[in-house]
């Protein structure tokens, strides 16, 4: 290939780009894959999804922030980038002592069915988890930068959508997938095996905390 050529791809092609980019930003292990692992083992596939969820809605707010150029929030959020981490490492800290010091237990009984709407209180949770996140910010901005210079930028506001969209399908596959996975193999979990879970993911939960908080003040 020549020096400053560029790949023209088709929507096929734009969309298998994106869902692999949703992909590799939900896979990393970090808060929220120990959220959702912790809530489909204490709630069942429904509670582990709506965690998922929160982190698409994040993801896909990064995605198009780097799609469409968007630099007024893309300034906003790095203007204020310290008090962003300060608030969503405190959240972190919290999720974490709170697991620490909880009673272990399953929320939703192995073989009994749960709702979506049941567990909506954790979407917002994980969203603002995902958009404080500055591997995540950082991770999609890279990743769809590099695609756009590879293909010489998205030249339409439907390319752009499209490829948002399949950012957004690439993440919720894994999630529908780590969900399913935890909640077909929770009927194996003993107490002690719940509590272990809860101090290991209350443990990770809090030192990410602590690691945000901390890098945010000295960002601030």
């Amino acid at each position: 290939m020549e020096a400053g050529a560029q790949i023209v791809l088709s929507t096929l092609q734009l969309v298998l780009a994106g869902i692999s980019i949703g992909v590799l930003m939900a896979v990393p292990i970090g808060p929220v894959n120990v959220l959702v692992i912790q809530r489909a083992v204490t709630g069942g596939f429904w509670a582990g999804l709506a965690a998922g969820i929160g982190a698409v809605l994040g993801d896909g707010l990064l995605a198009a922030i780097a799609a469409f150029s968007v630099t007024a929030i893309a300034d906003a959020m790095s203007a204020y980038s310290g008090w962003i981490q300060c608030v969503g490492g405190l959240l972190l800290i919290g999720f974490g002592l709170a697991l620490l010091f909880a009673k272990p237990a399953l929320t939703i009984p192995v073989g009994e069915k749960s709702h979506l709407l049941e567990h909506m209180g954790i979407i917002p949770q994980t969203f603002f988890l995902t958009v404080t996140n500055p591997g995540a910010i950082l991770g999609m901005a890279a990743m769809i930068g590099g695609l756009g210079s590879l293909i010489g930028g998205l030249n339409t506001y439907p390319e752009a959508l499209l490829l948002v969209a399949s950012v957004m399908g690439g993440s919720l596959l894994w999630w529908l997938g780590l969900a399913e996975l935890i909640a077909t193999i929770r009927h194996k979990l003993t107490e002690a095996r719940l509590k272990l879970i809860n101090r290991i993911a209350g443990a990770v939960l809090f030192v990410f905390g602590l690691i945000l908080l901390l890098d945010g003040l000295v960002l601030r």
